[in-house]
């Protein structure tokens, strides 16, 4: 039984420092820092701005190409100096005949459909600008989006600028729009910390740019290429900055089902980064952003949803021992684990239901993001996850 016991604190220890504990230890890293360093920025002025690419790869994207375009064009930054490249490949829905309508754009695009890194990597050679920006195509930008990206550039010990992804926000929302919602501002928190500490881990997708010198051509099977870009260019000894005024917003899943589908593909990803960025994981090498790289992002692929898993049983157990309706501790967190899953159990009866009281939503979520990271897992060891994948379905 002891030995139950100490493996119960073990478990426990591991979920609050990942989900709680490292936004408050970063939170105090972060303001001792203040303290012996004064945050300064420098930017470009106007007629030093740098050309740049604006990179958007898209897979039957033809019902967003207009409005990606009218956002594009809308955007705060010299016309002469922002170099539009779409590429379209394997699209067969008429997404590059609608791209052909714009003289203002670079159109790259093969019928034969191998993934997004991919077609990223097949135009990369092809990008002569200093600084590329990559975007999805279903996603809006806001105005002054690459105006803040490319200011970060100016240190030069920036290698990768992430922007903030935004969730549309309404006053009443279902579960998959809540959750993703809530999560994305927390999220959004702790990557600001992470930067202001020393480095983002990872970028977002829909939103981020790097130095063109940079980019490694990534391997073909490779599921989040965004996280493994932005993490091997922090590899080369630069950091990866976040500005959340540079930002993309975009709808949320249409449904937790959708979401879940989005999110398992993510987990089976996050698992194959984990392998294939090993070498961040000696802290006497990288340091710092090994500690934030193992905090931020390992345990939550790893070791945190499987001890959230044996935490349940094994808690069964220590307060059988103690007896269920016994006012100790493990008989008590017992019941609140169980009170857990019951909440998460609410949210999914009520999943279609809009509601304003988001919270409900919270403990549904969170079960969806920890169940994700187990199938992944077996989607992954079963190499069940394709590199081509169908976009989860937003809400409109």
């Amino acid at each position: 039984m002891e030995t139950l016991k100490v493996l119960f604190w073990i478990l426990l220890i591991i979920i609050i420092y990942t989900y709680v504990g490292y936004g408050v230890v970063l939170y105090a890293l972060v303001k001792i820092k203040r303290l012996f360093k004064r945050k300064t920025e420098d930017t470009f002025s106007a007629d030093e701005w740098p050309e740049v690419t604006l990179l958007i790869p898209a897979y039957n994207e033809s019902d967003y190409v207009s409005q990606k375009m009218k956002n594009t064009m809308q955007l705060n930054y010299p016309s002469d100096k922002l170099k539009i490249v779409w590429v379209t490949d394997g699209s067969n829905d008429g997404t590059d005949a609608r791209l052909k309508q714009y003289d203002n754009v670079e159109l790259y695009h093969k019928d034969e459909r191998k993934g997004k890194i991919n077609a990223m990597n097949r135009v990369m050679p092809f990008v002569k600008t200093p600084i590329v920006i990559f975007s999805d195509a279903n996603t809006d930008l806001g105005k002054d989006s690459i105006i803040h990206i490319v200011n970060c550039f100016k240190n030069a010990k920036v290698g990768c600028v992430s922007g903030e992804k935004r969730i549309v926000d309404k006053t009443s929302d279902a579960a998959a729009g809540a959750g993703e919602g809530l999560y994305w501002k927390y999220e959004s928190m702790l990557k600001k910390w992470d930067a202001e500490l020393y480095s983002a881990v990872g970028a977002a997708g829909e939103l981020f740019a790097i130095r063109t010198e940079l980019y490694q051509e990534v391997e073909q099977d490779t599921l989040l290429d965004d996280f493994i870009i932005s993490l091997r260019v922090a590899q080369q000894g630069y950091t990866i900055q976040y500005n959340p005024e540079a930002y993309a917003i975009e709808t949320a899943s249409a449904n937790v089902k959708e979401e879940l589908k989005r999110k398992v593909r993510i987990s089976a990803g996050g698992i194959q980064s984990v392998i294939r960025l090993h070498a961040l994981l000696n802290i006497f090498k990288y340091g710092v952003l090994s500690f934030q790289y193992i905090s931020h992002r390992v345990l939550r692929w790893t070791v945190t949803p499987l001890s959230l898993l044996l935490l349940l049983p094994i808690s069964a157990i220590l307060a059988a021992n103690i007896g269920f309706s016994s006012l100790h501790f493990y008989s008590l967190f017992f019941w609140a684990q169980l009170l857990m899953y019951v909440c998460a159990l609410l949210g999914w009866l009520l999943e279609n239901n809009a509601t304003s009281v988001k919270i409900l939503f919270v403990p549904y979520y969170f079960f969806i993001m920890n169940l994700s990271v187990v199938l992944g897992f077996f989607r992954f060891i079963n190499n069940n996850q394709s590199v081509n994948w169908e976009r989860a379905k937003r809400a409109h």
